[in-house]
């Protein structure tokens, strides 16, 4: 049977997930009926502000999907969604913008995404390992106290690894925040969008976008804390 407070945990997240999905959905749609007066499509606004950071090896593509807009600083490629590449709206200004802030970080060595780029690998193993190891640490420590042996170490093995993936969650907030800032400062500063209804559409989308990766932060801390008490290093020993 599934513990009942893992259950709770999983009822939240699913809500904070949903809610925030939800969240970026409508704002988008409300933004994307809002027009730029610059006229600019997003591929060029992406373009535009990473010819004034001084960036030139970073190149812009079209890329399949709604909203699946992405920098990926493997191979230097900022990657837009249909509506985004094409768009001339504030919805399409702001996300451009948000991904060439991506782009920006790099080239800039960001400390923050830089960690979350080193954590990376780790981070993916600990996300499906680490409550498997908790669970098998459990079982083979069955009907004896969690304070030893190899179930122990396996539960806190676990534990320590799905704690790097935590980690991982926790540095994207702030690294998400920071590129919307870089947005938002950028389309100013340049007058692709205009003080007030522009500005504000831009401002929705970005903040609704960001409340997913705080959303996503909120469910892993849940879990890291749920595996954790399950191991015995909080809340007392289990048995």
């Amino acid at each position: 049977m599934l513990d009942p407070i893992y259950l709770i945990i999983m009822v939240i997240a699913i809500a904070l997930s949903g809610g925030a999905a939800f969240m970026v959905k409508s704002r988008f749609a409300k933004a994307n009926q809002v027009p730029i007066a610059s006229g600019y499509t997003g591929a060029q606004i992406a373009e535009q502000l990473l010819r004034n950071a001084g960036i030139t090896d970073v190149s812009v593509h079209e890329h399949k999907g709604f909203l699946s807009d992405h920098y990926n600083p493997m191979n230097k490629t900022l990657n837009l969604s249909p509506d985004v590449y094409k768009g001339r709206t504030a919805a399409a200004a702001g996300i451009a913008a948000h991904e060439a802030g991506h782009a920006i970080q790099h080239a800039q060595n960001y400390f923050p995404m830089w960690v979350r780029s080193a954590i990376v690998p780790v981070a993916n193993i600990g996300s499906n390992l680490g409550p498997w190891l908790v669970i098998i640490g459990i079982l083979l420590g069955a009907g004896v106290e969690m304070n030893s042996g190899i179930g122990h170490s396996l539960a806190v093995l676990g534990v320590a690894l799905f704690a790097v993936a935590t980690a991982f969650t926790l540095i994207t907030v702030p690294v998400e925040f920071d590129a919307s800032a870089r947005a938002k400062k950028q389309l100013e500063h340049l007058s692709i969008v205009k003080q007030g209804n522009e500005s504000s559409a831009v401002s929705s989308v970005l903040t609704a976008a960001a409340m997913t990766y705080v959303a996503a932060a909120i469910s892993a801390v849940l879990q890291l804390l749920y595996w954790a008490y399950k191991a015995g290093l909080i809340g007392g020993r289990r048995n």
